[in-house]
């Protein structure tokens, strides 16, 4: 029997991989005839770290209004390539959790389409995969969108 997905997940963060994330979630959900939810994940704790802890109020609102600002274009280029059913989201927090439990559970998902990587080599090292992570403790099915090869 041929899996059904009626629910996508498509957690982004502006590295290189999202336009392939964005576009393979697309194919999936026209395919299945589903919701797409794209998600970006604010960490606010990498901010008062780079920065010496003096992160503002402004600083978090203005950052949050760019995020929603691209999560509007990524929405009307799905909403442009056919899909009826899109929404977006930005959640503040720890991606870890957040793409793997939090929001699948909170929106019902029954598949996280990931980007193998957006972090550099560095702080995979440090701070691990947040695609590892997510592939080992999701609440459902996982897909890992690989970057496009040149």
């Amino acid at each position: 029997m041929l899996q059904q997905y009626k629910n996508i997940l498509a957690p982004i963060d502006g590295s290189k991989v999202t336009d392939t994330v964005l576009k393979k979630a697309i194919e999936v959900a026209k395919r299945n005839d589903t919701h797409l939810d794209i998600l970006n994940v604010l960490e606010v704790n990498q901010f008062s770290d780079t920065y010496g802890g003096a992160v503002s109020g402004d600083v978090i609102y203005k950052l949050s209004e760019d995020v929603q600002k691209r999560l509007a274009e990524l929405k009307k280029q799905a909403e442009d390539a056919g899909l009826k059913d899109v929404s977006v989201h930005v959640r503040f927090g720890n991606p870890k959790p957040v793409i793997a439990t939090e929001f699948p559970k909170d929106h019902h998902n029954e598949l996280i389409m990931i980007g193998s990587t957006g972090l550099n080599a560095l702080e995979r090292l440090m701070v691990g995969s947040v695609a590892t992570y997510v592939s080992r403790n999701a609440i459902c099915d996982v897909l890992v969108v690989k970057p496009e090869s040149k």
